[in-house]
């Protein structure tokens, strides 16, 4: 179980004052997601001198919800894709969203016959069939199979396997006992595969059980390896999700800031996705009658703990969030209280010794809701992110520059936008890929 360390913070920012806590880590979490708070500025971190880690995030996805309705009680196959290759792997599981203990019976991982969609822009789909050899049953502490209570999650023993960057991997889960909500990740703009019966298919090799698809990730969390030097995590919502890339294609600019990464003299880092469609910083989703089959998940504030300062070998975190808090009601019409959410997040990140690049928020006029005066707060926002935040932030990433038009600034350029004015498509994915200033990471 993990060990809770509380920390409390408390300074000023805006004129206003904010307070974090925060949760050490352990093999397991238990009970409920941490709880919506934030923290003023930390002091500047030189760059990192620290050793590598053991073990770095080599993909994520943030859980935002449970289904009631989909099939939880079949074995799932999640076809998930590395943003960087080790000889050792293991896999996070989480019941975040259940309403009761779930009994993950038997899980498995395998790379795929089919490596996806790759950096180099070719494309081979994965249907579900392992690569002959390369399964490998998963235990915790030992043991086959392992049961974890509603808010927790777990984390496999590691296995030997060659884990290549770059390519799908195959981590399947059966739960002998149909749980009555399953924790997923939604809108992944990934196919996975789910078995036609609720016989255990967690070692099949084959696809020949796995005759349906889900657009969601269940209960898989995180994959990590050994032998990286370090995961940055990008934290956000439905930008970061990925929205409007190409379904299958692995075009997130997560995905292609790891691929920037892999062909520079920079450090090939692992790319942590944290984005969640819909998700704000501020407030849960459909506040105040959030509910955990909410797609859009809890606050920004409410899930940092798991989902950036948890990930294995996490080092950087890069911010990018506030547009629905401008545009979701109810509307945040105060600038002061989105730079203080942003900043309280940094500060946590900071106090755990990681570094924190802020991105400013895109153009969206021309989306439905967009108002001048709504554009107002986000054009505050950004220049008190690009004005150095008094402090707040180790870089700054101007995504709102990288998309813009230069001739209608409040706007996406044409090149860049997904169709509905909001969304980047996977020429915009690259534009904020190519963005980041690499010597801050």
């Amino acid at each position: 179980m993990r060990r809770l360390l509380i920390g409390v913070v408390v300074a000023s920012i805006l004129s206003t004052t904010l307070t974090v806590t925060w949760m050490a880590l352990g093999p397991l979490r238990s009970g409920a997601p941490s709880p919506q708070a934030s923290a003023q500025a930390a002091p500047a971190l030189p760059p990192s001198t620290r050793p590598g880690p053991d073990f770095s995030t080599a993909w994520s996805a943030a859980p935002s919800s449970a289904s009631r309705t989909r099939p939880p009680g079949h074995t799932i196959r999640n076809v998930v894709h590395t943003t960087i290759g080790g000889p050792l792997v293991r896999v996070r599981l989480s019941n975040r969203f259940g309403a009761e203990p779930v009994r993950f019976g038997h899980v498995t991982v395998a790379l795929s016959a089919h490596s996806g969609g790759r950096r180099d822009g070719t494309m081979d789909p994965s249907d579900g069939t392992a690569f002959p050899g390369t399964l490998r049953d998963l235990t915790f502490d030992g043991r086959g199979s392992v049961t974890v209570p509603p808010g927790g999650d777990v984390l496999s023993d590691p296995a030997p396997l060659a884990v290549p960057a770059d390519t799908d991997l195959l981590v399947t889960v059966w739960t002998p006992v149909r749980p009555r909500a399953g924790t997923l990740h939604a809108e992944p703009k990934q196919k996975s595969l789910v078995s036609a019966d609720t016989v255990d298919r967690a070692g099949d090799e084959t696809a020949t059980a796995f005759r349906r698809g889900v657009w969601a990730w269940f209960y898989v969390t995180a994959v990590e390896v050994t032998g990286a030097p370090g995961t940055i995590v990008a934290f956000g919502d439905s930008i970061t999700n990925g929205a409007e890339s190409t379904p299958g294609r692995n075009r997130r600019w997560s995905d292609l800031l790891a691929a920037r990464l892999a062909t520079t003299p920079d450090p090939d880092y692992g790319v942590a996705n944290a984005g969640i469609s819909g998700n704000r910083i501020l407030l849960d989703a459909r506040y105040p009658r959030y509910r955990p089959t909410a797609v859009a998940g809890r606050s920004g504030r409410a899930r940092f703990a798991e989902d950036v300062l948890e990930r294995s070998g996490v080092r950087t975190v890069i911010l990018l969030a506030g547009i629905n808090d401008i545009m979701q009601a109810p509307r945040e019409t105060d600038p002061a209280r989105i730079a203080a959410g942003l900043a309280g997040l940094a500060a946590r990140a900071r106090a755990e010794g990681l570094r924190v690049i802020a991105g400013t928020i895109t153009p969206w006029e021309g989306y439905p809701g967009y108002t001048p005066a709504a554009d107002r707060v986000r054009q505050r926002v950004n220049s008190w992110i690009r004005s150095s935040a008094g402090g707040a932030f180790d870089g700054v990433a101007d995504f709102d520059r990288a998309l813009r038009d230069p001739f209608q600034p409040l706007r996406l350029s044409v090149r860049f936008d997904g169709g509905d004015h909001l969304h980047p498509n996977d020429a915009g994915m690259r534009a904020l890929a190519d963005a980041v200033p690499l010597d801050k990471l």
